[in-house]
């Protein structure tokens, strides 16, 4: 057999005097179409393995149980020795359990809810048990999307999801990338693109073709039928496809590879009516099936391009928030971005406000509550000038908060899971403490223009009840003037 004439301690670089016979034995053969099968297969069962070291007997991801210390520091925000008194003078409440005795006591994330609704209920006034949250406004949708892969996009909305459970938020997560990455974290089963969003979409689309198979026969026109996936799909809500999670209070819309045939469908559909509001059909659905009332937060996590799934995902939101690294290429490729972004939903209102002009009906825009980047895997040390350059062009755009790259990031992503759900006994507090703090401090950077957004949608809606009651008065006076001039 042939040896490569390079040898270490030459000198040369390692690319230099490459023996091709060597090369060549070195070489499997050509690999064929069901070649990348077997690679899929591989890589499947690793996933698997891989997946299976976070869950239960029963095959189940489950949620870690959280300790006194965790809880008063992090949870509810009482000293702990008022918390063990609080446990004592009330039997009733969570106790928790202990592993040794006259250990730590620990407890699950739901009987931390329930003991946080009792301080809330009994606890001083002063502070904030629950989180702030408007009552008669809908949830507020996040999308969190950029079409560069690798700037921690699913990650973000995951830890985000989590912080907002833990905050105690009741949050819904819909994963519309079909590679179902955030579906994986939150231990997700989707056999196939029936247990994804597609069925609110095709829905969406059915009930629209329904209402022009009506203007249709009104004129005496043949009707459009409906095909077997519309007809399907007609029968289905967003209750048949959210899935609870180990988390109690948050649910998911998940995704699997099928999911991507919208990208191919939904064209179809709009070629086939024109009139179709595709962009809208995540929303609406959304709205109709109470899912904006049952829940207080939507994460949204987006595929990396800009697709069909994409635009719902960026349409359907109140609040986008793109992640992007402290590099000139993430940099250059969010900027394009949002060039993109423009170019796009400047031309859906351009060809629907065109119609709408021409009929005489009122045009239509859209708008985000706000839009944010955020720099993500951030390192001080190498990146603190790119940064500022970012700052400086970006501005108020670009959040001041940066998310740190820290070691806890790592081992999370190693065993499928979220920052939150490590067990700080596996470092020791003060390293625990110091991992979470970065994410901790991306959540209450999210949470400031998250009641932000709510206040200035709570207030604008007290300003328009103020304007209704005097017209109201107005028009019931003058009803009351009119019926004394009326003879009798």
């Amino acid at each position: 057999m042939a040896r490569d004439i390079h040898k270490a301690g030459s000198g040369l670089p390692p690319y230099f005097n490459i023996d091709p016979d060597a090369a060549l034995a070195e070489l499997e053969a050509p690999t064929g179409t069901s070649g990348f099968a077997a690679i899929a297969e591989g890589c499947a069962r690793g996933r698997a393995d891989l997946s299976s070291r976070g869950m239960n007997e029963q095959g189940r991801k489950e949620l870690r149980l959280f300790s006194t210390w965790e809880i008063t520091r992090y949870l509810i925000p009482v000293a702990q020795a008022h918390f063990r008194r609080v446990l004592k003078a009330n039997p009733t409440l969570p106790q928790g359990r202990s592993e040794t005795e006259g250990g730590a006591k620990w407890f699950t994330l739901d009987e931390v809810l329930l003991l946080r609704a009792h301080f809330a209920a009994q606890g001083s006034k002063s502070k904030d048990y629950t989180p702030y949250r408007p009552k008669g406004l809908p949830a507020k949708l996040v999308s969190v999307a950029n079409f560069k892969g690798g700037v921690g996009k699913t990650s973000t909305a995951a830890h985000l999801a989590m912080s907002a459970a833990l905050d105690g938020y009741k949050v819904l997560v819909i994963d519309l990338d079909s590679q179902g990455s955030m579906t994986s974290i939150f231990g997700g089963r989707v056999e196939d693109e029936w247990q994804t969003a597609f069925p609110l979409l095709a829905r969406h689309y059915g009930d629209h073709l329904r209402a022009d198979n009506q203007r249709r026969l009104d004129r005496g026109e043949a009707p459009q039928p409906l095909d077997e996936t519309l007809s399907a799909a007609m029968e289905m809500t967003a209750g048949d496809v959210i899935q609870g999670t180990h988390w109690p209070n948050i649910d998911l819309i998940g995704a699997q590879l099928n999911l991507y045939w919208a990208e191919f469908q939904i064209p179809v559909w709009r070629m086939a009516a024109r009139s179709w509001k595709l962009w809208d059909a995540l929303t609406d659905r959304l709205e109709a099936d109470g899912v904006l009332d049952d829940y207080d937060v939507v994460f949204i996590d987006t595929p990396p391009a800009l697709g069909y799934l994409t635009i719902n995902g960026l349409a359907a939101s109140d609040i986008l928030l793109v992640p992007v690294g402290a590099s000139f290429l993430e940099f250059d490729s969010t900027g394009r971005f949002f060039d993109m972004l423009h170019s796009t939903f400047a031309s859906i209102e351009e060809g629907e406000n065109l119609a709408a002009r021409a009929l005489g009906r009122p045009e239509m825009g859209f708008e985000w509550d706000a839009v944010r980047a955020v720099i993500t895997r951030y390192d001080s040390a190498q990146q603190g000038e790119l940064a500022g350059v970012m700052q400086a062009y970006m501005g108020p755009v670009l959040s001041p908060h940066k998310q740190d790259f820290t070691a806890l990031i790592g081992q999370a992503g190693e065993q499928v899971s979220g920052i939150y759900e490590a067990d700080y006994r596996d470092f020791n507090r003060e390293t625990y403490a110091r991992g979470r703090e970065t994410f901790d401090a991306t959540y209450a950077a999210f949470k400031r223009l998250l009641l932000g957004v709510w206040r200035r949608a709570e207030l604008e809606r007290e300003a328009e009840m103020a304007e209704q009651v005097p017209e109201e008065m107005t028009s019931e006076i003058s009803g009351e003037m009119q019926q004394q001039r009326t003879p009798a």
